[in-house]
């Protein structure tokens, strides 16, 4: 039937944009080590621009330390580089063996700037979420043939229950992530 068929599919892309929201607020410095901080910055090798978490092993001995340990020593002032350059604020030491990452102490006002990202990160989410929405809705309405009004306004009434269950699903993340920032 058509009507599983959008359902299904808008919860796939439901799905996709809930973990676009955990990566994106795993990217948020928080005052803690987290290997998310930097897994996916980009590092010229040899031609190619590969993530640092493929160049190496990233491990967090205490909580506001990062330690990079590269398969290929000889790129390590190119990972250094690239995580000056990646604009987040964090200063490597590289020690010839490994490089370790301090993550700084956030001020008050840093957390504040944060806190508004991670709404704005949110907010662009639950939006996203909702045009999905508004596509699945159209598709049904491309579909109705064969359809009764009541089994169309199941449907509808399915897709928004559903849509709800996501956008709280995303304050939820948001909160926690709020906190964490916050309660640090």
């Amino acid at each position: 039937m058509a009507s599983e068929e959008i359902i299904s599919g808008m919860k796939t892309k439901m799905d996709k944009t809930i973990d676009l929201v955990k990566k994106d607020f795993g990217t948020i410095r928080t005052g803690r080590a987290n290997p998310s901080l930097v897994e996916d910055i980009r590092v010229d090798y040899y031609g190619t621009l590969t993530p640092i978490n493929q160049l190496g092993n990233i491990s967090v001995p205490e909580p506001r330390i990062l330690v990079i340990s590269p398969y290929d020593k000889g790129i390590m002032k190119d990972i250094e580089k690239a995580i000056q350059t990646s604009g987040l604020g964090l200063q490597p030491s590289n020690d010839g063996v490994v490089i370790r990452i301090i993550i700084p102490e956030l001020t008050g006002e840093r957390r504040k700037e944060l806190a508004k990202v991670v709404k704005s990160k949110s907010e662009e989410k639950k939006v996203a979420i909702r045009n999905i929405r508004r596509d699945a809705m159209e598709d049904l309405k491309k579909h109705t043939e064969g359809m009764s009004k009541d089994e169309i306004q199941t449907v509808q009434d399915q897709i928004q229950k559903i849509t709800d269950s996501y956008v709280e699903k995303i304050s939820a993340l948001t909160a926690e992530k709020e906190k964490e920032i916050t309660t640090i």
